[in-house]
């Protein structure tokens, strides 16, 4: 017999348009990428691959990133109106599908600016409005938010890592899984905890952290 973790799995999420994979799937990517970001961004390029690239205009996808760029969930009554309302705040949007293969069928890379800030990040539609987060700015990450995930983004010094597990072991918080990665030797690096729970006001401690530039969490 197939498991379910949810009855998502079985009747699909609620959403505003025809396909959970292009349009449930697609907001909750954006809704990721502007939850890292942290601000609404000034500037997005959306690259997609494969189904995504043909079909974008068709089934949504283009209306459903950009809702979640702008916060909304998947089943928001704006996402209808989410080009017009990101024209209005003022964030510059462009579409350019990607004739290449792709590691799936259903991918979107995407590029927000705000200021001098940037950030890339690429999202995969997995089916049934489950999404996959590949990469953070260069960074291989494998993020399906499932499990209660906190991720930070923090320059490589000694000492950041041993300072956020121990924040974590004070506040007996259990991790269940942790990888850091970075760039290179006192460059940008990536911490992905999955924890067995979330804290309430944790996010604001490990963001006072010295070196740590940005913290979030998903689940």
């Amino acid at each position: 017999m197939a498991q379910y973790k949810s009855v998502f799995d079985i009747i699909g999420p609620v959403m505003i348009g025809p396909s959970s994979s292009h349009t449930a799937g697609a907001a909750r990517i954006g809704k990721v990428v502007r939850s890292i970001f942290g601000e609404q961004p000034e500037q997005v390029d959306l690259y997609l691959y494969e189904s995504f690239a043909k079909t974008y205009r068709g089934h949504g996808t283009d209306i459903a990133l950009v809702g979640g760029l702008l916060g909304m969930e998947p089943d928001d009554q704006r996402l209808a109106d989410s080009m017009k309302l990101a024209h209005e705040l003022g964030m510059q949007v462009t579409f350019v599908p990607r004739p290449e293969k792709s590691d799936h069928p259903n991918q979107v890379k995407i590029v927000v600016r705000s200021g001098n800030r940037i950030l890339s990040c690429t999202g995969i539609s997995i089916g049934g409005g489950s999404i996959q987060i590949s990469e953070l700015d260069g960074f291989k990450v494998n993020l399906d938010m499932t499990t209660p995930t906190y991720l930070t983004v923090h320059q490589d010094r000694p000492g950041v890592v041993a300072h956020v597990t121990h924040i974590l072991s004070e506040k007996h918080i259990n991790i269940s899984t942790m990888t850091v990665t970075r760039e290179s030797k006192g460059e940008k690096a990536i911490m992905i905890i999955e924890v067995d729970e979330r804290v309430e006001g944790l996010t604001d401690v490990l963001k006072n952290i010295e070196h740590v530039h940005s913290v979030s969490f998903f689940g």
